[in-house]
């Protein structure tokens, strides 16, 4: 970050704004930028920077330091020495958590902490300024004036998003990161509910930069939990909740969303507004599902609180041997066949397929390991009940240094503790996803585990032993669920949600960049998508260059969703990369395209 007072010479120091950018053209509309006549002078963005209490901030990539003309070793040293720490990276405007959304490689502009000092630091997709707000009338000051000049707007909660959401080139950022307020209430009324009408109990309202961590925390204080996941700065309020927001807890009480009792949220014309089952129903509805950064500024959520309860845990990690592939894979098949029964009894949790070597007290093995939560249950017996026959198919082709244990919990509130234990996440590298759920229907098919397996088999041959985390966190609740949302229906028939990663280093040339990509999107994706076409992928944590995202992301609910993005938000100033109306968009957001150029950005280029 660096004083507002510097942008002209900081501006001037970046490798070039405008190089290679597309110019308007009859039929196209582009956004306001740097180079063009209607960019806000110097007395304009003075002006913002008053109405927000002096919160506008000038933004450089947070790496500038490490980068001639900006070099200080000093500065360099302390943000390296912070660089992967998730917690510091959500705080910066000039970071979000993986560093492939703050390059624009297209452009020529990286600023990459490993990187050669004399290599220039561009700007990439890192915006120019950040509003960084902590009240309502920040954002809608921000909003207003970027709507007033037409700028590309960038909302970051955290910056902990695979599909680029938190960052766009030349643009202005709303941070929400410090609007922390928690306040719980034992009988929430939503906003325009009579007084006759009953309560919606227990709940916590939250602002916008309230992480994981610090709301869990909150509610043990008062013996309470909530459904949310399990990363230390994922924005509860965020493109979390609003793209669905899986969790462990969701085969007891549903998804994130399913629990939204109501938002406020600053809409397109800079107005704050409530939105629940009372009023503005549309966006209450787009909110549940529809994709953060897309309807409006989130300020606060309010989502309902439960008391915090016993729950048995099983933790497990099943070895093979080095080598013996074979064997892993049919261990990894048997496995699958067993998850319809863990879930049926209320079994939620994470395991991962990690066919590469790992050192275990000395010896090379490959392992199938995670953990299940059996949530409001403190009798052991009914959970051996599904647990043992797992254990005894997979034990077939286990071996040395496999375990797996049985443990009452006393409070599920101690699991959370204990899974988010440490300061931060460790993040800060390149990385993009590959995902798909699968459904329940197509685990109880007699050849649906060997077909999954054989799938997983192939694509972590075609990727170099790629792993895989397998998310049973649907099913129970989230299955029998009535909530009318825009959440993807597919959700509702899910059992397991899978997920992989592919990477490249910072060095790794523009053209074999895109090769991975593509081969990620066309070939590996498609090894999933094939097994059940009608399926789909959970948009927080989903391919960044996924093919036909609107059906995938979202399925049937797609086109009440851009009917409600053109009535809420017609000219477009909130547009998230694969979010709802993107594709009217190219995808850095700057300029619109038309029914041609839409087909093409469905996959990478």
């Amino acid at each position: 970050m660096v004083a507002l007072c510097k942008i002209s010479i900081v501006l001037g120091a970046l490798a070039p704004l405008s190089q290679g950018l597309a110019t308007e053209s009859q039929g196209h509309r582009c956004r306001c930028r740097p180079h063009r006549p209607c960019w806000p002078s110097h007395d304009k963005w003075h002006a913002l920077n008053s109405s927000i209490d002096g919160n506008l901030a000038a933004v450089l990539p947070v790496a500038h330091a490490c980068k001639e003309p900006f070099l200080d070793a000093s500065a360099c040293n302390a943000s390296t020495a912070k660089s992967t720490d998730s917690a510091w990276r959500a705080a910066q405007p000039g970071a979000v958590q993986w560093t492939n959304w703050e390059a624009w490689p297209e452009r020529n502009q990286t600023c990459y902490f490993d990187s050669s000092k004399n290599i220039p630091c561009g700007q990439g997709r890192v915006s120019l300024f950040s509003a960084l707000v902590d009240k309502a009338e920040h954002i809608q000051a921000a909003v207003r004036f970027a709507a007033t000049y037409d700028l590309r707007l960038a909302i970051k909660n955290s910056g902990h998003c695979f599909l680029g959401r938190s960052t766009a080139p030349e643009s202005l950022q709303i941070s929400t990161n410090k609007m922390k307020s928690i306040a719980f209430t034992d009988q929430f009324r939503p906003a325009g509910a009579s007084p006759r009408q009953l309560g919606k109990g227990p709940a916590v309202t939250i602002g916008a930069g309230v992480n994981l961590k610090e709301l869990y925390a909150a509610a043990a204080k008062l013996n309470l939990t909530l459904v949310a996941g399990l990363a230390h700065t994922l924005g509860a309020a965020g493109g979390y909740i609003q793209g669905g927001g899986h969790s462990p807890l969701g085969n007891w009480k549903g998804m994130a969303s399913d629990n939204a009792l109501e938002f406020t949220v600053v809409n397109a014309k800079g107005e704050l507004v409530p939105a629940n089952d009372y009023q503005n129903q549309d966006l209450f509805w787009a909110l549940r599902g529809g994709g953060g950064g897309t309807f409006g500024v989130v300020v606060s959520v309010t989502v309902r609180t439960f008391p915090s309860v016993p729950a048995v845990f099983v933790d497990f990690g099943f070895a093979v041997p080095q080598g013996n592939l074979s064997a892993y894979w049919d261990l990894t098949r048997d496995f699958h066949s067993h998850l319809v029964a863990i879930s049926d009894a209320g079994g939620c949790g994470y395991y991962s397929v990690s066919p590469q070597p790992q050192d275990t007290n000395g010896t090379e093995v490959m392992l199938l390991y995670g953990g299940f939560l059996f949530l409001n249950e403190t009798q052991t017996d009914k959970v051996h009940k599904v647990i043992d026959p797992l254990t005894a198919d997979v034990r077939r082709n286990a071996g040395p240094g496999s375990f797996w244990n049985v443990n009452i919990l006393p409070q599920i509130s101690e699991w959370i503790d204990m899974a988010l234990k440490g300061d931060a996440d460790t993040t800060g590298g390149i990385v993009i996803l590959g995902s798909r759920m699968i459904s329940r229907d197509f685990l109880t098919k007699s050849d649906g585990p060997k077909r999954l397996t054989d799938a997983l088999n192939s694509i972590s041959e075609s990727a170099g032993a790629v792993g895989f985390t397998g998310h049973v966190v649907a099913g129970g609740a989230v299955a029998k669920s009535a909530v009318d949302s825009a959440l993807n229906p597919v959700w509702r028939r899910t059992i397991t949600h899978i997920v992989f990663g592919v990477d490249w280093n910072s060095t790794t040339p523009l053209a074999e960049q895109k090769e991975i990509q593509d081969r990620l999107a066309n070939v590996q994706v498609e090894k999933l998508r094939a097994l059940e076409p009608d399926m789909g992928a959970y948009l927080n944590e989903a391919n960044a260059y996924e093919k036909d995202f609107q059906t995938s992301f979202w399925g049937d609910n797609y086109k009440r969703l851009y009917e409600i993005k053109q009535k809420l938000d017609p000219e477009g100033l909130f547009i998230a990369r694969k979010g709802v109306g993107s594709e009217d968009w190219d995808d850095a957001g700057l300029c619109t395209v038309g029914k041609e150029s839409r087909r093409m950005l469905q996959a990478p280029s």
